[in-house]
């Protein structure tokens, strides 16, 4: 700590002596002369302080020397002994040949999302025949008890008796299996609803099942599977994105590896029916002529706000060539949809249906902010001059010495 307040007050004086403008009997143009700063009269620093507090063009300067310190390295690695410095490499080639290992994890991590995903077929498809109405759940199947359904399962037996004999004449005309259980899953997600136009939502009530395959073999990634009924819109009965993935790190920076990164997404065609395709639109424009100044009415195709358009993501640069901004701001919007509906949405459906787990991910986000907080509020308390550590309690700065 004395250190570092020796290179504060070192800062501090190196600022002064280039910000200062000597007046014709050598003082700054306040009145503080060079020989008082330089002795240490504690007087003359603070009236220093005052007058560039009150002297904009001189707090900019030096908040421009501060700007340029920001993320400057203190000097220390820099100062250490060569064999200390041989010691720091061989450290980082231990940790190169960790992050290879980690890789590695990766991979069988990968190979075992492929074998459950085989397991997971047989729930998946359960699902899919009762959400479409071809099969209907067991007594069995269905027994769900929650604690409200406890607290009220005596009121509720003599009802059930009531009801039955008028379920059973309106069974008939019930609906078949789970209506827009999928339109209903995007809609109730936020970052898929952004997707969601109204003149989407007619087309995604035939989305009847949302499926996924893993690629196994050298190439990591998967492949997401829209199963559609027939319908007025396309004729595709299935619609398909797939994902590569990378679980390498760069050779050029193996530290800056965090594991499988999706680095390329490929959709597919959709065959619109005619005056069916709800991606593009047409609009008319009025163009006039320079020589003549007469006008004329120009229709013009152009992209529409359309769920559909996550089929036509936009391609990947090839590598070393520069992606503009919104490119990349696109890129990395459709990764995050693409491996959201893979790791959340298609394992626990039925609990995006019900808004279940949607609460769920808005706890833990709560969660989080709450520990962020926490910790902020040590800081301040450790920052405070009253703050009196507990008994026992040893200061921030001496806890890991």
């Amino acid at each position: 700590m004395a250190e570092q307040g020796a290179s504060n007050d070192k800062m501090e004086s190196e600022e002064v002596v280039v910000n200062m403008e000597p007046g014709p009997q050598g003082e700054p143009e306040g009145g503080v002369s060079i020989e008082a700063l330089k002795s240490g009269d504690e007087k003359a620093h603070l009236e220093l302080k005052a007058q560039i507090m009150q002297d904009p063009e001189m707090l900019a300067a030096l908040q421009d020397r501060l700007d340029n310190l920001v993320g400057q390295r203190s000097g220390y690695i820099e100062s250490l002994p060569k064999v200390v410095k041989r010691r720091i490499k061989a450290l980082k080639n231990y940790q190169v040949s960790h992050t290879k290992l980690e890789a590695k994890f990766y991979e069988e991590v990968h190979q075992l999302e492929c074998k459950y995903a085989k397991l997971y077929e047989g729930l998946y498809d359960k699902r899919r025949d009762v959400v479409i109405g071809t099969v209907e759940p067991t007594d069995s199947d269905c027994e769900w008890v929650s604690s409200e359904d406890e607290e009220e399962e005596e009121k509720n037996e003599l009802k059930e008796k009531a009801k039955l004999e008028a379920e059973k004449e309106k069974e008939e005309e019930s609906p078949n299996g789970i209506p827009e259980f999928w339109l209903t899953i995007f809609k109730n997600v936020d970052m898929l609803a952004e997707m969601v136009q109204e003149h989407d939502e007619p087309i995604l009530q035939h989305l009847e099942d949302i499926s996924v395959k893993f690629h196994e073999g050298a190439q990591m990634g998967f492949t997401l599977d829209f199963h559609f009924t027939t319908n007025e819109y396309f004729t595709n009965s299935v619609l398909t994105k797939n994902y590569v993935m990378r679980s390498e790190p760069d050779e050029g920076d193996p530290f800056s590896f965090e594991g499988p990164e999706i680095i390329k997404s490929e959709g597919c065609n959709i065959d619109w029916k005619k005056g069916k395709n709800v991606t593009v639109k047409t609009v008319k424009k009025k163009q006039k002529h320079k020589g003549r100044g007469t006008t004329r009415m120009v229709t013009k195709t152009v992209q529409n706000d359309s769920f559909f358009n996550f089929f036509s993501p936009p391609k990947v640069p090839e590598e070393g060539v520069e992606v503009d901004e919104e490119t990349e701001t696109l890129l990395n919007a459709d990764f995050e949809i693409g491996h959201f509906i893979r790791e959340r949405v298609v394992p626990r459906a039925v609990l995006y249906f019900t808004g279940e787990a949607i609460e769920d991910d808005e706890y833990e986000e709560e969660g989080e902010e709450e520990d962020n907080e926490g910790e902020e509020g040590d800081e301040e308390d450790e920052n405070d001059p009253d703050f009196e550590p507990a008994k026992g309690e040893k200061p921030q700065e001496c806890k890991q010495q």
